[in-house]
């Protein structure tokens, strides 16, 4: 099929856009490079070298014999270019991607919460009016967030895929209902997550459109089986308190024997997914849309669940580096429980990756590897969620120092 992937120059986007060539699909990447731009902001690379787009398509044709299209194109504000794009090509499936995608980021400042919702939700919104106004039937599967549930609000409950099934009390009894999983988000990125939802929802239901919404987890793990295939290929590894996940972050601090920070009581369980299970999650809900008519499929796409402070427990043991607490920039619950069922992934046959497998190859062959890529200045968390808080700058003074690193 002809799968075009909005944000494919992102770091699940390209993965994808590779996975998907390697399995013989054609390929077309949409993207405006932003986050390459973002880069330049805060003045933070990724740990690994990313090479400029043509390169990164040309080393892929040299390794694969497969052309990867190309088309420079901002989904936010160039509506008529992306419609006439969809009339043209005309694509079996679209993978949408192209949102910013880190909480932390969209809490910076007052113009990144205003970035963060105009280019996610207009682009959202211009791509679903665009593919009905082309008249395009592609199956749409987007890439959402486990975040839009918020964190605790279920208590010990397994979340479910995306529905709920409630009873409404009448005079005349109860009716029962499905509903969209109440939406909790905690950060403006996650708001946006949850505007997508709806607006899923109402083009599902009034024109027919076929969406596949993926509440996913945390993402580790750098490389796929293509990635690794050409250092020139490389996936992003971000490390930064914007765009680091909390894993990448112990990484890179172990890399060179900073202490790994862990916010407030680390008690914060988080959900998290293999970057080569979320390569393959996206081919298994392109193959298997919904049909026209039928409400939007959710998929949580979630393989295990850690508490931050367990996760880095299990760095400290295979680096040697100690652990240290700052107060937790984020206003959510100090401790909580996650539960998150998973069972259509599963039943389509994704055998998941798990952390344990593959955490000491991340430390050795990426972290320690690229540690000379590391500015340990760029680590710390510097986003807070309101007013009053205490900023990273206020509270390193205390942290103590580590011991040299076990990673080689």
């Amino acid at each position: 099929m002809h799968v075009l992937i909005l944000g494919g120059d992102g770091f699940c986007g390209w993965p994808t856009a590779l996975h998907l060539s390697d399995r013989g699909h054609e390929v077309t990447i949409v993207d405006n490079l932003s986050r390459r731009a973002i880069d330049i902001e805060l003045e933070a690379e990724s740990v690994t070298p990313i090479r400029p787009i043509g390169e990164r398509l040309r080393v892929w044709r040299e390794v694969s014999g497969r052309d990867i299209g190309f088309v420079r194109l901002d989904l936010a504000t160039e509506y008529e270019r992306l419609a006439a794009l969809l009339t043209d090509l005309r694509p079996d499936a679209v993978v949408h991607f192209a949102e910013q995608r880190a909480a932390p980021y969209s809490m910076r400042s007052v113009p990144a919460k205003r970035y963060t919702v105009d280019n996610n939700v207009r682009a959202t919104h211009n791509l679903l009016v665009a593919l009905v106004a082309s008249g395009t039937d592609a199956a749409l599967v987007h890439l959402g967030t486990m975040g839009v549930y918020g964190y605790g609000w279920s208590g010990s409950a397994p979340i479910p895929e995306g529905y709920l099934t409630v009873k409404v009390p009448t005079p005349d009894g109860d009716l029962e209902r499905r509903i969209l999983h109440p939406a909790h988000p905690g950060s403006v990125y996650h708001l946006t997550k949850t505007l997508d939802q709806l607006m899923f929802s109402f083009y599902a239901a009034n024109d027919g459109l076929r969406i596949t919404d993926l509440h996913q987890g945390i993402v580790w793990g750098t490389q796929t089986a293509q990635t690794v295939r050409d250092e020139r290929l490389v996936n992003r590894f971000d490390y930064d308190g914007d765009y680091g996940t909390v894993l990448n972050r112990f990484l890179a601090q172990a890399a060179v024997g900073h202490p790994l920070t862990v916010h407030g009581t680390g008690g914060q369980t988080r959900a998290f997914i293999h970057l080569q299970d979320t390569v393959r999650c996206i081919e298994i809900a392109l193959a298997n849309p919904p049909a026209a008519g039928d409400r939007p499929k959710v998929f949580n796409q979630v393989t295990e669940t850690h508490r931050v402070r367990d996760l880095a427990k299990l760095v400290s043991s295979l680096t040697g580096v100690a652990t240290a607490h700052l107060p937790n920039p984020r206003k959510e619950a100090i401790e909580n429980e996650l539960r998150v069922s998973n069972d259509q992934f599963l039943a389509l046959g994704l055998k998941p990756t798990s952390l344990s497998e593959g955490l000491l190859d991340e430390c050795t062959n990426i972290a320690g590897r690229y540690r000379s890529r590391i500015d340990p200045r760029r680590i710390i968390a510097r986003s807070v969620w309101r007013p009053g808080m205490e900023t990273a700058d206020d509270l390193l003074t205390d942290l103590p120092d580590a011991p040299p690193s076990r990673i080689a």
